[in-house]
């Protein structure tokens, strides 16, 4: 049993460092920070999840708690990616090549609106 557990310790290590090693990847060569929140948000989270796995299979970590702790990364990173792009997009950072912007007014063409100020 130790052995099967070390063979899935070491496979879930190599997969999961190469899902990390291509967020790292897509976050140096993607262009602006839409693009590279999708990249980190979505294959480095696969990539932590599968090396915790690595340490819950080779640990003596019991499995309810290292699957509570994958519960809570695969539910913080949805969370922390859209504030983050959310954030990005309210201080007027915009897509680079967008085909279409869907937070957009519809009467702004592609533009946020900017906030009003008293006097305008």
């Amino acid at each position: 049993m130790d052995s099967l557990l070390t063979l899935i310790a070491l496979a879930a290590v190599t997969v999961g460092t190469v899902f990390s090693m291509l967020g790292v990847l897509g976050y140096v060569r993607l262009p602006d920070v839409f693009t590279r929140l999708h990249a980190t948000g979505k294959v480095s989270v696969l990539g932590v999840v599968l090396l915790a796995t690595a340490v819950i299979s080779v640990t003596p970590l019991s499995w309810s708690k290292g699957m509570i702790l994958i519960l809570f990364v695969l539910l913080a990173s949805p969370v922390a990616s859209h504030s983050i792009a959310s954030a990005a997009y309210r201080i007027h950072i915009h897509p680079r090549h967008a085909q279409r912007n869907d937070l957009a007014l519809p009467h702004s063409h592609g533009e946020p609106e900017r906030p009003s100020t008293p006097g305008n």
